[in-house]
């Protein structure tokens, strides 16, 4: 408290695996290449990039994967054609696969005044209208280059790791916002940053790498295990894993047809 009373105090929360259940660009992926936007050799590869990702944990070097093969894809893209898609099929990809435990957390935190900040390292054309979605008051995500309404496949500002910790500061300075007082909440031990800079850190679904540095730091731990959705309480984790599961398998089968067929030709 300072002399004028209690500061501001904020919510940061990542979003991919933390809020949600998988990673926010992938989840459009099928509208992206029904939208005609993704060929059937990148989809692949973004697809095996996405499924190390699943698999391997979101360290920096799947996350550096997965960031490259997102790069790649978009290159070329027109903006509003995307806008349109997410638009169109947000419901479709992002309700069934929200965590109840964090939507719970997001409405606590409103109910106790606090912003909630949805920070993370996909694009912010994404991010945004699930942050809509999700009633949040702020976003720091990636911004990516655009040159005559089209996606250049550069980054000019990649919400990641330190970065991440960066934004949040400077947000907390143009807002407000007390940081000590503050939460942040992420299962990816590349937002430690992000867990340190504030007074009240939690580490989600965390791997054995996590759990050591939330013992380190002494950052709280937390179980997420209901993806719900929003306006669905069929999806479940084991039928978000199977899925997973069936489009890795899917995807190597594609990956050997065409190989098959090169070797052919």
């Amino acid at each position: 408290m300072d002399a004028f009373g209690p500061r501001r105090s904020a919510a940061f929360f990542d979003l991919d695996k933390t809020i949600i259940a998988r990673s926010s660009s992938m989840a459009f992926s099928r509208s992206f290449y029904e939208g005609g936007l993704i060929t059937r050799t990148k989809a692949l590869r973004t697809a095996f990039a996405q499924f190390l990702f699943e698999v391997g944990g979101a360290d920096e070097r799947q996350t550096t994967r997965l960031r490259d093969a997102l790069s790649e894809l978009i290159a070329g893209w027109d903006v509003a054609h995307v806008d349109a898609i997410v638009a169109e099929t947000l419901h479709e990809h992002i309700d069934p696969i929200v965590y109840q435990e964090a939507l719970d957390l997001i409405r606590r935190h409103q109910a106790n005044g606090r912003d909630v900040v949805i920070v993370s390292a996909s694009a912010a054309q994404v991010v945004e209208p699930i942050a809509e979605l999700l009633g949040a008051d702020a976003v720091v995500a990636s911004r990516m280059e655009v040159e005559d309404g089209r996606f250049t496949g550069e980054i000019s500002f990649y919400a990641y790791g330190p970065a991440k910790e960066a934004a949040i500061r400077e947000l907390a300075a143009a807002r407000g916002y007390d940081l000590r007082a503050s939460y942040a909440y992420s299962d990816s031990i590349t937002d430690a940053p992000m867990l340190d800079a504030v007074g009240h850190g939690f580490a989600v679904n965390p791997d054995r790498t996590m759990r050591r540095a939330a013992h380190r730091h002494g950052w709280g731990v937390l179980t997420f295990k209901r993806p719900v959705g929003l306006r669905s309480s069929n999806a479940t984790r084991p039928a978000i894993v199977a899925a997973i599961a069936v489009g890795a398998v899917v995807g190597v089968w594609a990956l050997a047809v065409l190989a098959r067929r090169d070797r052919e030709a």
